[in-house]
């Protein structure tokens, strides 16, 4: 039963060139993370190295892994599986192994810079563990997870927004307001309460994947410790995978049916008002905001909200507070470098287009087959592109408008540098937004571009800004955002400024004249296609 769903996977021409793309990238990432980490040295060293692995891992394994496990019940050629003598559990199983292995692959393409790493005596053989198959763990079992959650009724995801809220202001009291200070806290409480909460804090701070990296590269580790944590982390995430992944497999079949056969009643709200004139744009808006991601946006507010206070109190701020949580990130950039992040979060709805486009060549042209018909124009399509990556993006340009605030009247940049910042900001997303736009009117798949500008190009920035190449690093987009509040505005800052803002013009212009007329064209050459992917 698996070999016709291994077969789809690897041998389709798109998915396989789409396969390559990422385990090429992969593996130069990893080798160019491991020259700036531990060869040329930043802060941290290895536990650097460590961390930013395990974060790969888990945006690796939700985007081979659980992006392509929610696409599948939202095509209702799943049908035909789900009536057919395969249970579903069976078919999630197949597509699930097919995932996880694709994963395991394209990890495994990184394996030859470990390999490198060793022989140059930078790490050693047992720092494998931490660095590759824990993170590897724990990237199978968050795709996982994702898909379960996904998986879930709307009322079950409603519960869990609520207790991830809890969970976020939990995390804020404890590990940033009290921080180091965590200790003077607990000793006003009574006895009792502060054992038990202060184990549960430790036990919570230690045994996670993060947490296992910091104490191995430590040097007070000691080896059993060392190897008991990360023993039993790496089999929690097995065991979460398995959970997660079993929970999905029995949700499927109900979760299809939700997306296709769920009634309509008349306790739903009338939605007239709301779609008025361009039915396009709120039929965009409303599928970006499915899953729209509250929680992340909630923990970067949260956090950066206590990060404004602390940098406008400055000398005022309370001694029974924690600082060590915003040393650390004074110390890979500050304010700066976290808005700057904030900004490149906004830009990815632009780029990646997730309004209009669809997951398969079948699926899009379904789409536009009933589009082309009416009378929308360019502009209909643009203007439902722009709403949906607004939408979807707009509450991280509003957390970054609060640190750039807070920098201001702190004294931390001058006010010109905020407005510059601002300004630069604005126009990396309008040019994110006319590439992203420009890619699905002509029915391009780019997303190893698109990738390059939200990922490849900030982490060429910091590689840069380590190299003390600072006076070019407005030539880079994210530069544009992060060099007038940390060097100032130069000569580079301009001309990235003027280049990215033309760009846009161009790009804009052409993908609105062009845009009706080439959605036509790829329709043309891929209808009644069989699928590449």
């Amino acid at each position: 039963m698996l070999r016709p769903f291994f077969d789809v996977a690897m041998l389709a021409p798109g998915r396989q060139l789409n396969f390559r793309r990422v385990a090429v990238g992969h593996a130069l990432f990893v080798l160019a993370l491991a020259w700036i980490t531990l060869s040329v040295g930043v802060a941290g060293g290895a536990v650097s190295f460590g961390y930013i692995l395990l974060s790969t891992a888990l945006v690796e394994g939700a985007a081979l892994v659980g992006w392509r496990l929610t696409q599948i019940p939202k095509s209702q050629a799943l049908e035909f599986l789900l009536v057919s003598p395969v249970q579903p559990r069976r078919v999630f199983l197949a597509e699930a192994l097919v995932g996880v292995s694709r994963f395991s692959l394209v990890w495994l393409s990184g394996l030859p810079v470990f390999v490198l790493l060793v022989a140059c005596g930078l790490i050693e053989v047992a720092d494998l563990w931490p660095l590759a198959v824990m993170p590897f763990a724990w990237g199978a079992a968050t795709s996982l997870l994702l898909t379960a959650w996904v998986y879930e009724s709307p009322a079950v995801r409603r519960v869990g927004e609520v207790l991830s809220g809890f969970g976020i202001l939990v995390y804020l009291v404890v590990g940033v307001l009290a921080a180091e200070k965590l200790i003077e806290w607990l000793n006003e409480l009574p006895p009792a309460w502060a054992t038990f909460l202060g184990g549960a804090v430790r036990f919570g701070y230690e045994w996670n994947p993060f947490g296992v990296i910091q104490y191995w590269f430590s040097r007070d580790a000691v080896n059993w410790i060392a190897n008991e944590r990360l023993t039993w982390v790496t089999a929690a995430g097995g065991v979460v995978a398995l959970m997660a992944g079993t929970r999905a497999a029995y949700r499927m079949k109900a979760h299809y049916h939700d997306r296709h056969y769920k009634p309509l009643t008349s306790a739903r709200a009338a939605q007239t008002e709301k779609i008025g004139d361009r039915p396009l744009s709120w039929w965009a808006v409303r599928r970006v905001m499915e899953y729209s991601g509250r929680v992340n946006v909630y923990l970067a507010g949260g956090f950066a909200l206590v990060y404004a206070a602390y940098m406008v109190a400055g000398d005022a701020w309370p001694a029974w507070m924690g600082k060590l949580v915003f040393q650390l990130v004074e110390m890979w950039g500050g304010a700066a470098a976290l808005a700057t992040g904030l900004c490149v979060l906004a830009t990815v709805p632009a780029v990646f287009q997730f309004g209009l486009w669809d997951s398969t060549v079948q699926n899009r042209c379904k789409r536009l087959e009933l589009l082309l018909l009416t009378d929308l124009s360019g502009h209909d399509y643009w203007h439902a592109s722009l709403s949906a990556a607004w939408k979807r993006g707009w509450g991280y340009f509003a957390i970054a408008g609060l640190l750039w605030v807070a920098m201001a009247v702190s004294g931390r940049a001058e006010w010109w540098g905020v407005l510059a910042a601002v300004v630069g900001s604005a126009v990396v997303w309008a040019f994110g937004f006319a590439f992203g736009f420009r890619t699905f009117s002509t029915g391009k798949q780019t997303n190893g571009l698109a990738s390059l500008f939200t990922l490849g190009l900030p982490l060429a920035l910091v590689a840069m800004v380590k190299f003390g190449l600072t006076e070019f690093a407005g030539l880079i987009p994210a530069g544009l955002t992060y060099s007038p509040l940390a060097f100032g505005v130069n000569w580079s800052w301009w001309v990235g400024l003027v280049a990215l803002s033309a760009g846009t013009v161009w790009l804009t212009r052409t993908g609105l004249q062009n845009c009706e007329t080439e959605l036509r064209n790829w329709y043309d050459a891929n209808q009644g296609k069989r699928s590449a992917e």
